[in-house]
């Protein structure tokens, strides 16, 4: 059994498996608290310590293991483990059918894991309907991606595309109006009104959004530079996702 979760720290296991891997007794606690249904729990292994932190093992009997050091050796993806990993299966996915009033987020070549993983955490928070993972982007259940959502993975549903610029033309076909976060944008504070299907981009941390995916958007949003230091360039991804999320939710939902 060992041996198996093991595997999954690579990718193309957790594909061929449909399952990932998470460590550390926060965020497995996360995960458990969130999880749709008991049944997506498919194994946890914890050192003796971290039994007496986790609440209702009862509810996950036969899927609980106790691990000693070496097990965790094999399991754990931190310096410094902390005698807790969880196999999750990921939920099933089927065609992406967005309610009248969505909001999406579409990801191209973002490739930070702590990044995808505070996005997602942050689509979340603001409502958004899914995150669209694009070609190049961090794999959603990648551990430290996972670790980085805080528990909010199944809140909303995570959408891989070949294709990024298909899936966005598919969505404009739909009703949505794409917006893309870009240096020759215009001010995001000048838009006052959203559209009830909205979808925002958000590109590679150093070249930002193909010209391909780009050439797509019906708006190119600019977040200002305030201050005036010369060696800030830029915002960091997740940080500008937040930003540009805050104002296309809030603003569609209030007068604010």
């Amino acid at each position: 059994m060992l041996g198996r979760l093991a595997k999954l720290s690579r990718k193309k296991y957790r594909d061929s498996e449909g399952l990932f891997l998470a460590e550390g007794l926060r965020t497995v606690s996360e995960l458990l608290d969130s999880l749709p249904d008991l049944s997506m729990l498919h194994a946890l292994v914890l050192d003796e310590a971290a039994a007496g932190q986790l609440d209702g093992l009862k509810r996950f009997a036969g899927k609980v293991w106790l691990g000693d050091a070496d097990a965790f050796k094999r399991l754990a993806q931190t310096a410094s483990p902390q005698g807790v990993c969880a196999a999750f299966r990921k939920p099933e996915m089927g065609e992406f059918r967005p309610a009248e009033r969505s909001f999406v987020v579409a990801l191209d070549d973002v490739q930070d894991p702590g990044n995808v993983g505070t996005i997602i955490r942050t689509a979340a928070w603001f409502g958004a309907e899914a995150v669209i993972c694009g070609p190049g982007t961090a794999d959603p259940w990648n551990a430290k991606t996972v670790r980085s959502t805080a528990g909010s993975i199944f809140a909303l549903r995570i959408i891989d595309v070949p294709d990024l610029a298909a899936e966005l033309k598919r969505l404009q076909a739909a009703g949505f109006t794409v917006a893309a976060a870009a240096l020759d944008g215009q001010d995001y504070r000048s838009f006052g009104e959203w559209p009830d299907r909205r979808a925002l981009v958000i590109g590679n941390e150093a070249n930002g959004i193909s010209e391909k995916v780009l050439a797509l958007a019906d708006s190119r949003l600019l977040i200002p530079h305030a201050g005036t230091h010369p060696a800030v360039e830029s915002l960091n991804a997740s940080v500008s996702a937040g930003i540009l999320m805050a104002r296309i939710a809030l603003r569609a939902n209030y007068e604010c």
